[in-house]
């Protein structure tokens, strides 16, 4: 056994045979005579095994025969082959075929390796549905024939183009639910408000309007006659009232919606001026009308003094912008409807006396149902003087009692009470119908005795003029070109044969969010799919045309926001919605025929807003890589959102600027979930300021251009008060003939006559709040050569007041006046580049030396809250700097109303401040109300600013420009002398003045 080891291995001496194997020259041979000797004694002596199949004897001699010959170098080539136990590394062991062995050479195969891909992201991902607004399956059925619409465009006098205004919850979009559920054969939850009109997710999540809504009804009128009325819905929040006067562009009048019990509140006020200043007739509609009844619970006779002082509180508001007579609201005049929009009702005197019976004359009668006028049951008359002090008014008696007793009725659950008053009434139901609930059986009985909202049609029609009436003074007040030529007249006679125009006030993105649909009014011609059109933009000008681009319009829709129905053409006087125009839209367009001569091109005036822009923020993305990204969404966002601006600072931040915290709210969540769809980091908000001056210049500026030919002399002073904002609500406008400009600021400002007639440019912009004036003489400077770089100059002035010299902000409410220049006779010497940033240093200049200040935003507050929170509305606004102007109680409500300034500046959290210290009581709205000087000098120098701590009252101007400008990446110093010549400067320090 010891031949073997412990694991069975052989490890004795080497046999005769194996020591014969190992010699180089027999090895073959002892290989064949051992498988010889094998062989034979498994077989026998002399025994050979059977051929295998396959094989014969000729195949084993050639194979014999072949290794004899192979001889020794053959023995040599079998011993060197690999040993079958040879050491594999790990790396070298293959246990697969490659990709190229398997799919052979002429397949590319990439590998991808586990870390190219994050764990978040799945490797087959499912396809996204970009689906951001509620949209109908197909057409809905509607109650009318659209092609009894689409003809009805066709005649503009049957048309009429109104928009839903008013304030915040009053019932705007609920009354356009009750239209749409009178028009559509639509299921109705009484549960749940249907809201029509707020399409997207933002809105409905908020469960306030956001964006304004088109609709187009054909709406039938008391006397039996249809009309085709285009309503547009807009947002009531203060927030978002530029959407509202970029709706008011479109259209013709105004439905007012105001609640009953809260009366005229901020927004409604705002809509009204607005609506005065463009023109724009006003009807009112009175909602909420069961507040009365199931709320405060009044009787019907103190319901009629709650409703006639809301109508009056309306008719001051009126009056404090227009003292025409005729803007006077009332129901006897036929432009006030009352309403219930949740429950579905609405009437006006005379629907309402068409209740009555068709015998009676429903004129007439519908006259003595408003005012003092009282009905005697015993001699069935009617007079203006109560028999006694228990008679009832004509409206108390035939409208508000029957009223009060359907709602009592069908809210004390019994039935046969009901059902006899209701067969008086000629209605009849099932008895299934009597074990509804309270809600929907209310509905149902008020939908059946007041029918569909004729009466709503009526103040329409009857006070809103057709497209045809109201074209040629909507024209003169928005045509920016001459009172002449084809495209005035096809305007102003709304043809529908004429040259196309087309007044483009609102971009409305697609569902998916990736593009926008240009929505406005054909104002001449008749707009169809394929037409080439050019879209001039607001800077486009016979001067300047580069704010031009061709397009061809790709669709035409008729747009009923949950849905669009597709027009093969409209004609002037009609909304219309297109595709394939906006791509070089930013706000609002001008859409012209392209056949129309470039010679007589002009645009249709940018919109004068509302309120504007005063906060601001700076954002980034949250991974660099994406800039691109964050710019196409901004873009996107400019194009949505009226009012919203977006630019690049010089420290390159990106600002966007909103109207308040909730509109910034809004873009910033369109940014990230609909545009951009990534993430950004957001600054604090910031307050957009102003700089001015409260003094004259203390010496007359001079400048000199780089090549020392042209010398211009200016002062700056104030502004008259209350110039800058007549400028920016247009009541004047640059483009006014010189007499006409001239006699407004003569007659309202006491202006000479040579100044009023010598108004060169407003700035920043054409409704810009500061005026540059020629106050040269003929005489001392000629005149000719000054008028060649008028344009020059006031491209100076513009870009200075864009950007002032104190915290680069925009400068307000100052009057520069040219004083002298010298100018050179060589037309190239005096060009822009030696001009323009003359003009603009010499603006500086003189107002750094008219004592400079900042200004800043001031909000106008409104807050609601019951008797026992004054006490603390009052501590937040004062913690704020803010001060109460009016405190007073609401009319028939156990509210009281608090009106406010406060600054803008502290503005910020202040309505979740006042919530918290009012446990949710008091509810308040603002609004940008004007601007006001910041106290304090911002130069200066002696002010102490402690880190960490509050700056005080005289410090606080200093302190704001001293952060504007380091956050804006700007020195601390802001030095005179630097826009100063230097002559000037040597002059001024012998004089006294500090410079540095």
């Amino acid at each position: 056994m010891d031949d073997y080891d412990e694991f069975g291995n052989y490890i004795g001496a080497l046999s005769d045979s194996d020591d014969d194997a190992s010699s180089y020259g027999g090895g073959e041979a002892a290989v064949g005579a051992g498988a010889g000797a094998s062989a034979g004694g498994r077989y026998g002596q002399g025994d050979s095994p059977a051929p295998l199949a396959g094989f014969d004897d000729e195949d084993e001699e050639a194979m014999d025969e072949d290794d004899t010959g192979a001889g020794a170098s053959g023995a040599l080539m079998r011993i060197d082959e690999s040993a079958s136990n040879a050491v594999v590394l790990h790396e070298d062991k293959k246990y697969y075929p490659s990709a190229n062995e398997v799919y052979g050479e002429d397949v590319e195969a990439l590998v991808q390796e586990e870390d190219t891909q994050p764990l978040t992201q799945p490797i087959v991902e499912p396809v996204k549905v970009r689906k951001f607004n509620i949209e109908e399956k197909g057409l809905p059925q509607t109650r009318f024939e659209r092609e009894f619409m689409m003809n009805l465009m066709n005649f503009p006098e049957m048309v009429r183009n109104v928009v839903v205004a008013g304030h915040l919850h009053h019932g705007k979009t609920s009354l356009l639910d009750m239209l749409v559920q009178q028009t559509h054969v639509m299921p109705i939850d009484t549960d749940r408000q249907e809201r029509y009109t707020d399409i997207s997710e933002l809105s409905r999540s908020r469960g306030i309007s956001l964006k304004s809504a088109p609709l187009s009804l054909v709406l039938p009128t008391t006397r039996g006659k249809s009309h085709l009325v285009n309503l547009l819905d807009t947002p009531g929040h203060p927030n978002f009232l530029d959407e509202v006067a970029a709706s008011t562009r479109a259209a013709d009048g105004v439905v007012l919606v105001v609640d009953v019990i809260e009366g005229v509140m901020i927004g409604a006020e705002k809509i009204i001026e607005h609506a005065i200043r463009d023109g724009l007739p006003i009807v009112l509609v009175l909602n909420k009308l069961d507040r009365l009844i199931l709320e405060l619970r009044l009787p019907p006779s103190e319901a009629y003094f709650k409703i006639r002082h809301s109508i009056e509180e309306v008719n001051n508001v009126i009056a404090r912008f227009d003292k025409n007579p005729a803007r006077r609201l009332g129901p006897e005049r036929g432009n006030v409807a009352f309403a219930s929009t949740q429950t579905g009702w609405c009437f006006t005197l005379r629907s309402f006396a068409k209740l009555y019976s068709d015998k009676v004359d429903v004129e007439e009668f519908a006259k003595r149902l408003w005012g003092n006028i009282y009905y005697s049951p015993e001699s069935r008359n009617f007079s203006r003087r109560a028999a006694d002090p228990e008679s009832k008014r004509s409206f108390v008696h035939f409208i508000l009692e029957p009223i009060y007793k359907m709602y009592t009725q069908v809210l004390s659950c019994d039935s046969d009470d009901l059902k006899r008053t209701l067969a008086g009434l000629g209605i009849f139901f099932k008895p299934a119908v009597y074990k509804m609930d309270v809600r929907p059986l209310l509905r149902l009985v008020l939908n059946t005795f007041f029918g569909n909202a004729t009466g709503l049609t009526d103040i329409i029609v009857d006070n809103v003029p057709s497209p045809l009436d109201a074209a040629k003074s909507k024209i003169d007040r928005i045509w920016v070109g001459p009172r002449e030529g084809p495209l005035y007249e096809g305007m102003t006679t709304c043809n529908a044969d004429g040259p196309l125009v087309v007044a483009v006030s609102k971009l409305y993105s697609t569902t998916d969010a990736q593009g926008f649909r240009a929505f406005g009014r054909v104002l001449s011609g008749t707009v169809r799919k394929g037409d080439r059109v050019r879209v001039l933009g607001e800077g486009f000008s016979q001067d300047d045309d580069e704010d031009m681009a061709l397009a061809t319009v790709e669709n035409v829709w008729v747009s009923e926001t949950r849905y669009a129905v597709e027009a093969e053409g409209i004609p002037a006087g009609c909304w219309a919605l297109l595709g394939g125009v906006d791509s070089s839209i930013t706000k609002t367009a001008t859409i012209v025929g392209a056949e129309v001569p470039l010679e007589d091109l002009h645009i249709i005036a940018p919109i004068s807003h509302i309120t504007r822009s005063i906060l601001k923020i700076a954002i980034e993305p949250l991974v660099p890589s994406e800039l691109p990204k964050m710019l196409e969404g901004l873009r996107k966002v400019n194009k949505s959102y009226p009012l919203a601006i977006t630019k690049v600072e010089e420290s390159g931040e990106h600002i966007v600027l909103g109207t308040g915290e909730l509109y910034l709210d809004c873009i910033l969540h369109d940014l990230r979930k609909l545009y951009a769809e990534m993430e950004i980091k957001v600054s604090d908000p910031v307050v957009r300021f102003a700089e001015t001056v409260i003094e004259t210049s203390a010496v007359k500026c001079y400048a000199v251009t780089p090549n020392k030919k042209n010398k211009i002399t200016v002062i700056a002073e104030p502004l008259d008060k209350g110039l800058a904002e007549d400028i920016e609500q247009g009541r004047i406008n640059i483009r006014m003939p010189p007499k006409e400009l001239g006699k407004y600021l003569q007659q309202q400002y006491d202006w000479d006559l040579l100044a009023s007639r010598s108004v060169w440019a407003f700035g920043p912009e054409d409704n810009g709040p500061n005026i540059l004036v020629d106050d040269t003489l003929p005489d001392e400077v000629d005149k000719k050569q000054l008028y060649s770089i008028r344009e020059s100059i006031r491209q100076g002035f513009q870009w200075g007041t864009r950007e002032g010299p104190l915290a680069d902000e925009p400068i307000r409410n100052v009057k520069f006046r040219i004083l002298h220049a010298e100018i050179a006779p060589e037309a190239i010497h005096r060009g822009g580049g030696q001009v323009i940033p003359t003009a603009r240093r010499v603006c500086y200049a003189a107002l750094l030396l008219a004592t400079p200040r900042l200004m800043e935003p001031i909000c106008y507050v409104e807050v609601q809250a019951p008797v026992d929170c004054v006490a603390a509305v009052y501590t937040v606004l004062a913690r704020r700097r803010g001060h109460v102007t009016q405190d007073v109680p609401k009319p028939g409500s156990p509210l009281v109303t608090v009106k406010a300034f406060i600054p803008v500046l502290d503005a910020n959290g202040f309505e979740t401040d006042l919530r918290t210290q009012t446990q949710g009581q008091a509810f308040c709205l603002q609004i940008f109300s004007h601007y006001a000087v910041l106290p304090g000098d911002p130069l200066d120098k002696t002010v102490s600013l402690r880190a960490l701590e509050p700056a005080r009252a005289l410090e606080l101007a200093r302190d704001v420009c001293l952060k504007v400008r380091r956050r804006k990446g700007l020195n601390d110093n802001v030095s005179i002398a630097s826009y100063l010549d230097q002559d000037l400067v040597v002059a001024l320090s012998a004089g006294g003045y500090d410079l540095s």
